[in-house]
């Protein structure tokens, strides 16, 4: 897909395929879908058990069983979690950091900060996607919870030719880019301020499964590297505002301060429409309508790229989580995929936006769309540090013997 800018894209006449909906008799003989879940053969690595039960569903529950808390078991975590955070953060202006998208998840982990009587630092990536509903809703809460707001800006022409080498390579995880980043300007503000403890949206119950064929290690910098190199105009080491952070670095942060990675959202009854519920009555949050649609971006990305260019629809992996988690039947799943992720004229409308946005044509969009998938690991991957510094390892382990001996 090569460069040029469309300065009135016109009227849009692509297809609106319905390839999220459920058919009831797939074409494909091998189709198959979950007896417990909603995930289907959609996922090329799923695999099934003799009485039709995907890997996924087995899966969710084993790592229910390794972080989720409930009930006492629960409380006691989060408080010995808020007392050993205030302990630490003792005379210090933050005791605790945390980012913010504007989404369910990181609102509700704001408001939990706050009833746990923690004082985080409140850290957001603007990648110039954000809507207008979601920059409405991190101001109300920070606001309304009196936190420090950090808001790092990157710069948009050098955040939109790394989302067009991604277009270029046909690599699924085009959220690489935002993901890493936001975790990277995270771990800045930690150094920047010495502090030790992360406060993660993670959770199981609305987020455990989620298919390793749908996405990509979001910490891979040599695979982004690659990427810009490969299809970029400008080499990557010269988008100076593009905030990213590769292994070693990570780890010296990591071991500097001692970096600890919580996931409270864990060790409460997070039951996700109840929290929505609470966050718009105490926060005056609104709903974007879907998981992570705060961002424009992210929004047609999960809504019309994926189940149009890589056949798959996300929700798919959303609404098995919370059958798993007693959410939700299996039969409210099944009735809910059925229904368009998206309104069709808000769809033409997110359209148009995002292709003059990004400056492509809708003949370059079409051409993208029936272009196959590529790998990400077609551009290169990060091996880890005992890879990478394989020598020193060996040394270090033979030294250590010797010191042993």
């Amino acid at each position: 897909m090569q460069s040029g800018l469309a300065n009135d894209i016109g009227p849009i006449q692509i297809m609106m395929q319905e390839t999220t909906k459920l058919e009831t008799a797939p074409s494909d003989p091998g189709y198959r879908i979950c007896a417990k879940t909603i995930m289907d053969t959609s996922d090329r690595l799923i695999s099934f058990d003799s009485n039709g039960v995907s890997n996924h569903y087995y899966d969710y529950f084993e790592q229910e069983k390794s972080h989720v808390l409930r009930g006492v078991e629960g409380e006691d975590r989060l408080k010995e979690m808020a007392n050993r955070i205030s302990r630490h953060g003792a005379g210090r202006k933050y005791d605790c950091i945390l980012g913010l998208s504007g989404g369910v998840d990181s609102t509700y982990l704001c408001l939990l900060a706050k009833q746990l009587g923690l004082r985080p630092l409140v850290v957001h990536f603007d990648n110039g996607w954000n809507s207008e509903l979601a920059v409405n809703n991190i101001e109300n809460t920070v606001r309304r919870l009196g936190f420090d707001l950090y808001t790092y800006v990157c710069d948009w022409m050098e955040f939109r030719e790394l989302q067009r080498s991604y277009f270029a390579a046909n690599v699924v995880d085009i959220e690489v880019l935002t993901d890493h980043a936001f975790m990277a300007t995270l771990y800045r503000q930690s150094l920047k301020h010495r502090i030790k403890y992360v406060l993660g949206g993670m959770n199981c119950v609305t987020e455990a499964i989620l298919p390793s064929d749908w996405i990509f290690n979001k910490n891979d910098l040599t695979n982004i590297r690659g990427i810009q190199s490969r299809f970029g105009e400008r080499s990557f080491s010269a988008l100076r505002s593009y905030p990213s952070m590769g292994p070693e670095r990570r780890l010296y942060i990591q071991r500097a301060l001692g970096i600890e990675v919580l996931s409270p959202l864990n060790w409460v009854d997070y039951r996700y429409d109840q929290v929505k519920e609470q966050i718009k009555e105490e926060l005056g949050w609104r709903d974007y309508g879907g998981k992570h649609y705060e961002s424009v971006f992210t929004r047609f990305y999960q809504g019309y790229i994926l189940p149009n260019k890589f056949k798959f629809d996300k929700r798919r992996a959303h609404l098995s989580t919370l059958i798993c988690s007693g959410q939700m039947t299996r039969d409210e799943a099944l009735a809910s995929i059925t229904q368009p992720g998206y309104d069709e004229v808000f769809l033409r409308q997110d359209l148009a936006f995002v292709l003059k946005k990004l400056g492509f044509t809708i003949s370059q969009f079409e051409q993208y769309l029936v272009a196959p998938r590529v790998e990400h690991s077609a551009y290169g991957v990060s091996r880890g540090l005992h890879e990478r510094y394989a020598w020193l390892y060996w040394l270090w382990r033979k030294t250590k013997r010797l010191v042993q001996r």
